[in-house]
């Protein structure tokens, strides 16, 4: 079965920090570009990140919402791509989707929440 799976969210305190991880199945593979995606209560989805394909070098980039406090990676013998989030605050407060960007396969979410 074709699918993106993520994990690791929760509940943490403003300042804290999470890692996501978004695990790709069957006959996707996470070297692709890959994207993190969120949707807070009453929002439209916003875009948080993004990586290039192994073979376009891998490259990274962030909504200026999150530049400097997050950081996508992915191993590849995992065949996972993560999303690390430091300095959280209550506004990162989201559902958080990953997304196989020439696909335009979406797993499932992770809800963040971001409270005291």
């Amino acid at each position: 079965q074709v699918q993106l799976v993520e994990s690791g969210g929760g509940l943490v305190q403003p300042g804290g920090s999470l890692r996501l991880s978004c695990a790709a199945s069957g006959s996707i593979f996470s070297g692709d570009a890959m994207g993190w995606y969120r949707q807070a209560p009453e929002k439209g989805r916003e875009w948080v990140a993004s990586i290039t394909s192994i073979i376009s070098g891998g490259r990274t980039n962030y909504a200026d919402s999150v530049k400097g406090r997050f950081i996508i990676s992915r191993d590849n013998a995992k065949n996972t791509v993560y999303l690390q989030m430091n300095s959280l605050k209550p506004e990162d407060t989201a559902i958080y989707c990953c997304n196989h960007l020439v696909l335009g396969l979406w797993g499932q979410g992770t809800q963040v929440t971001v409270s005291s």
